[in-house]
């Protein structure tokens, strides 16, 4: 769940300490993030994590999303990719990958104070996700479990607030690195679909 290098050639100088960002009240974010995505968290702090604390991260599934996601995964399943095909299938066209949908999740706990690792994940797959729609991944801590491992609730909705996804997962959250100017930075790497810029919420 650790966030991407930036390019060697970034230019330092505009980097900004983890020290001094915290010092702001907040840990600072090691996801990338986009424009047309949302994150939020109730937590700022990996020392004030509890039960009861959430992160919630939403984002759309294009055509090139699952497209790129079949041709990463080796998943090309005619269900995700031929429309012809799926239209005649129990779903009436394209739906996305479940284990694409479920990515929600893990975006959404690398959002998290700290850097997360996860653990564990146990998901239950109860409804599609359709090409185009909008889709968000909420994840409460109900239990903390010692040595900065937490037990999560996971469910991933669509915009009618259907539920797609549910489930729990354990996670571990570490202390950032000391030195974390790839997260921090002012800029960083853009990806396929545009540029994206490290927050923390």
């Amino acid at each position: 769940m650790a966030s991407r290098t930036p390019d060697a050639s970034m230019d330092a100088t505009r980097a900004t300490s983890v020290d001094e960002q915290s010092a702001g009240g907040r840990d600072p974010g090691v996801a990338y993030d986009d424009e047309e995505w949302t994150a939020t968290r109730t937590v700022e702090r990996r020392e004030n994590l509890a039960v009861g604390d959430s992160v919630v991260f939403e984002k759309s599934f294009s055509e090139d999303d699952i497209d790129t996601f079949a041709r990463t995964s080796g998943d090309t399943n005619r269900l995700h990719l031929d429309g012809e095909f799926a239209g005649e299938t129990r779903f009436g066209g394209r739906i996305a990958h479940g284990t694409l949908v479920s990515g929600l999740v893990s975006a959404a706990l690398a959002r998290l104070p700290g850097l997360t690792v996860y653990l564990s994940q146990d998901t239950s797959f109860n409804a599609p996700a359709t090409m185009g729609g909008r889709f968000t991944a909420e994840c409460e801590i109900v239990e903390e479990l010692g040595d900065w491992q937490y037990r999560l609730t996971t469910v991933v909705t669509d915009e009618a607030g259907t539920e797609l996804i549910d489930g729990e997962a354990v996670v571990l959250v570490d202390e950032l690195p000391e030195t974390s100017a790839a997260s921090t930075a002012d800029e960083s790497p853009s990806l396929e679909n545009g540029s994206t810029e490290p927050k923390g919420e």
